[in-house]
């Protein structure tokens, strides 16, 4: 499993309805992309009540395969991207758990994340096994992620929420369309 995000931050006068109508018009053409786990097609609005100082489009994918992810990033899914809003830095990170929650077969509505840096003298492999013990199990919980960037030792923490994501978890978005081809394809529990 491999985790990638790119965040987008647009101007705080930014009309979030031009995401929203983005992701409704064109977010089914991911529903079947060859080795896609999920990918959650994530915002954040400021002045929406979350708490969020900015205005952001922040696609979040676990991806199968490498190939899988290489075709979309050298392909004309990608490509899009940058004509629309410039070439922005993707964050990859090496999948290290995965956990389905009750709330699976549910449509979700929000995610939460989290990074962390692994401290210098800490074991990372310890690191990534207390990530996965803390891992929320919640009734509204859809799916948690634990992955590393072993780069920058990053801890990355992430779940989806049927509901309202709880703050506890980290930065909230919403989320607007899950594509899910290879849900189940994604291994539960530790990835080594």
């Amino acid at each position: 499993m491999h985790a990638m995000q790119y965040e987008i931050t647009l101007p705080a006068d930014y009309d979030m309805e031009i995401i929203r109508k983005r992701v409704a018009t064109r977010g089914h053409l991911m529903d079947a992309h060859p080795g896609l786990g999920l990918k959650a097609y994530l915002i954040r609005e400021r002045g929406d009540g979350s708490g969020s100082p900015v205005n952001q489009y922040a696609p979040f994918y676990l991806w199968n395969t490498v190939e899988g992810m290489n075709a979309f990033l050298w392909g004309p899914g990608f490509r899009g991207i940058v004509t629309d809003f410039g070439r922005p830095v993707v964050r990859h990170w090496l999948g290290a758990g995965f956990r389905p929650g009750p709330a699976v077969e549910a449509v979700p509505l929000s995610a939460t994340r989290r990074t962390e840096r692994i401290p210098e003298g800490t074991d990372p492999a310890e690191a990534v096994e207390r990530a996965l013990a803390e891992l929320p199990g919640d009734g509204t919980l859809h799916s948690a992620a634990v992955a590393v960037d072993p780069g920058r030792w990053e801890l990355l923490r992430t779940a989806l929420w049927q509901g309202s994501a709880p703050e506890r978890y980290g930065t909230r978005y919403q989320l607007l369309h899950l594509s899910r081809p290879g849900l189940h394809d994604l291994p539960a529990g530790r990835h080594w």
